[in-house]
């Protein structure tokens, strides 16, 4: 199957209405605007969408105090719906480990339920993997990637499209062109069946030593941030590599990092920096510019499912086949 133009593999049928449950597991929301935008615009897709009774709660910072915000976790399991969407990120979520019922999330997991979003829910991704080891989607949020003003970006659309679908099977995208020393990205390999798994670098890195850190061996361990400085995410991927954590894996992708300001006394230590670095200290390929992210270009992955990767030249692709 070749990519297409938008460097990512999109398959298109015809489908029938989805039921998208939407909550608020974290931070409030701030754009309600956003937030009408991104349910209308779910709905003229055709799907039928059911929004929680605490979606629009506000606790100081948080969508309702922490037992609000687990109730409503626990209602978008039962739901049945084809996909539990949150409505946005930012925190919370850590502080709601301990009490979540992940027999109740599996069971909704196993029954069909695709759990989706990024950034914090990184931190619930990373526990129902550690508790379960059932797949969870990394992938959009309601007001930050469907609320959008104008057109959402299509291919954010379409591969949200496959997932409800069933049809999702990967996604390729195109490697910087070697510019550095120690480029690993320049020579072909393929890993074969290797669990993905990561998110966030942030939250990921704050969750070593819990309970919910998953322990993955050999897998595909993928990690973006927004508004870190370079030399905080080498801090943060210090920790990963010092908790031994890098050394397990056999690829390590970074997606996107965005939304930070260099300074002049950094003197030429950038992101790029931070990348060549890493590379020095482990032995597996690193590979960058995975479209996802703080950004309104991303793919859909699958958190905790067994993927293959391959490098030809510059192509790279995460392929997964169907997860059913």
């Amino acid at each position: 199957m070749k990519q297409n133009s938008h460097n990512q593999l999109c398959c298109h049928h015809d489908h029938g209405p989805k039921h998208i449950y939407i909550y608020s597991p974290a931070g409030a929301i701030r754009d309600k605007l956003a937030f009408e935008r991104g349910v209308a615009r779910l709905e003229a897709l055709g799907h039928e969408v059911e929004i929680d009774q605490d979606a629009r709660a506000v606790y100081t910072r948080f969508a309702g105090d922490d037992q609000t915000r687990l109730a409503a976790i626990h209602r978008a399991a039962a739901s049945g719906a084809d996909v539990a969407l949150i409505t946005r990120g930012a925190y919370g979520l850590t502080r709601l480990l301990s009490e979540i019922d992940y027999k109740a999330v599996g069971k909704a997991i196993g029954a069909g339920t695709k759990f989706v979003g990024l950034s914090d829910f990184t931190a619930f991704q990373s526990a129902v993997l550690a508790k379960t080891g059932d797949v969870t989607w990394a992938g959009p949020s309601l007001i930050t990637d469907f609320g959008v003003e104008g057109t959402p970006d299509d291919i954010m659309e379409a591969c949200f499209d496959d997932l409800l679908t069933g049809h999702g099977e990967g996604a390729g995208w195109r490697l910087p062109r070697g510019k550095s020393l120690a480029e690993v990205e320049s020579s072909d390999f393929y890993i074969k069946k290797a669990t993905l798994w990561g998110g966030n670098l942030a939250v990921l890195t704050g969750l070593i030593g819990t309970p919910y850190f998953p322990s993955i061996k050999g897998g595909i361990l993928f990690v973006e941030d927004i508004g870190e400085h370079p030399y905080r995410i080498e801090r943060m991927l210090t920790q990963l590599l010092h908790s031994g954590v890098l050394a397990k894996q056999k690829a390590i992708v970074l997606g996107q990092f965005n939304g930070y300001k260099l300074a002049p006394h950094d003197k030429g230590f950038k992101f790029q920096s931070v990348v060549d670095w890493l590379r020095t200290k482990v032995s597996v390929p690193v590979l960058t510019n995975l479209p996802f992210g703080h950004v309104p270009t991303k793919v859909l992955l699958p958190v905790g499912a067994k993927v293959s990767l391959s490098v030809e030249g510059r192509d790279a692709l995460l392929y997964w086949g169907h997860t059913h």
